[in-house]
């Protein structure tokens, strides 16, 4: 079953969920979302009968999470989406594989009396519910403690305006050891048994030595052909110690100078969220969706053999977070698309509703990612014309 919601429903998706024909979740959001589209829908109790019986379940959007908790018709269902959507209760699942990783959990109202030197230093300091890099800060040194939380203070209220609090809240926060390493995001289901069977590895591309941004991420047949079996065996350990079955996930993780793997977080029922899980059919010609629903696994070593040099990139365009979205008067999309010379898909959004005003996906060589990536780090204000 689906469950569909904001903040964006792509047309793969929707196609998708009627090749396959999957039952969706009646909501007022799917059906704005899925614009006239015939899809399957049944009501909330429905839902909660196949649910209870052991029906998987996949969303587009944690904004859904909060449709499927409400019944908790499956207990084990809820557990595993509780596991992954507190970041303190993740750290504290997989704390056996990482025994020497450092991580405090602080309530709001203790933030401002929290001893900053307890921590090693730089650290990461976010929300323990949190989405799209929303109230994250690195903290250089106890002297920057009480600078950050003021500026916690001044976003908390902001928190919950673009996202619902199942999502993003600001009543709880993870203070955590900094990673210093290689980023990359894993779409990856768990069969029945518990196997892992993972459907893309991206890498999460920082365009500077302070960047947090989600703004580049891509896929190539260098990135799998190494990752793949690393991040299965990895990917394993975690799904035995948070007890994940019949279970999609996106999990973020780094990979230090050592080599080793330790994660960031684990994004439950989904796979990259806004839709970016499509990357999978652009780059590897299958989908992402049916795999998990018919438990397909690729067949990389196929898939592989023909795609040799190339890289499969998305960007977003995201807008500076002091910017009045309310004075914008129009987006440059041209001059946005033109910095792609094999752009796949560009995907406007609505820019007052969020921080961000398009998606894009192309292919290019690796050595042309290389030279795209400082013209990516230059402020994407200068597609934005005000008023």
């Amino acid at each position: 079953m689906f469950v569909i919601d904001y903040p964006y429903v792509s047309d793969f998706l929707l196609d998708s969920i009627r090749e396959l024909d999957q039952p969706v979740l009646d909501t007022p959001q799917a059906r704005s979302l899925a614009k006239g589209a015939p899809l399957a829908y049944i009501d909330e109790i429905e839902f909660s009968a196949r649910m209870a019986l052991g029906g998987k379940v996949l969303t587009n959007s944690e904004n859904g999470l909060g449709h499927v908790l409400r019944c908790r018709c499956n207990e084990d269902l809820a557990r595993q989406i509780d596991v992954c959507k507190d970041k303190a209760l993740f750290r504290e699942a997989v704390a056996a594989l990482h025994p020497d990783y450092v991580f405090r959990r602080i309530p709001f109202d203790d933030l401002a009396a929290f001893d900053a030197s307890s921590m090693p230093c730089p650290f990461v300091v976010k929300p323990t519910r949190g989405f799209f890099s929303l109230g994250v800060h690195v903290v250089g040194s106890p002297a920057d403690w009480h600078a950050t939380v003021r500026a916690i203070e001044a976003e908390r209220e902001a928190l919950n305006a673009e996202y619902p609090e199942a999502v993003v809240s600001g009543g709880e926060f993870i203070a955590e050891a900094s990673i210093d390493g290689e980023e990359y995001a894993v779409d990856v289901y768990y069969d029945a048994d518990g196997n892992p069977v993972i459907t893309n590895i991206m890498h999460h591309a920082f365009l500077s030595a302070d960047d947090i941004s989600d703004r580049l991420y891509y896929t190539s047949a260098r990135i799998i052909e190494t990752w793949l079996l690393p991040f299965t065996d990895y990917l394993r350990d975690v799904g035995r110690e948070c007890g994940f079955r019949d279970f999609a996930t996106h999990v973020e993780v780094r990979v230090t100078a050592t080599g080793d793997i330790l994660p960031i977080e684990a994004n439950p029922l989904r796979f990259a969220g806004w839709c970016v899980a499509d990357m999978t059919s652009m780059a590897w010609g299958f989908d992402p969706y049916e795999a998990y629903f018919k438990e397909l696994r690729p067949d990389w070593d196929a898939i592989l053999s023909s795609d040799q040099g190339n890289a499969t990139v998305m960007v977003i365009g995201d807008l500076p977070s002091g910017l009045d979205r309310a004075s914008i008067r129009d987006i440059d999309y041209d001059g946005f698309r033109s910095l792609f010379s094999n752009i796949l898909e560009l995907r406007k959004i609505d820019y007052m509703q969020y921080p961000v005003f398009a998606f894009a996906f192309a292919t290019m060589s690796e050595g042309d990612l290389e030279a795209l990536k400082p013209v990516l780090a230059q402020d994407f204000t200068r597609f934005v014309g005000m008023k």
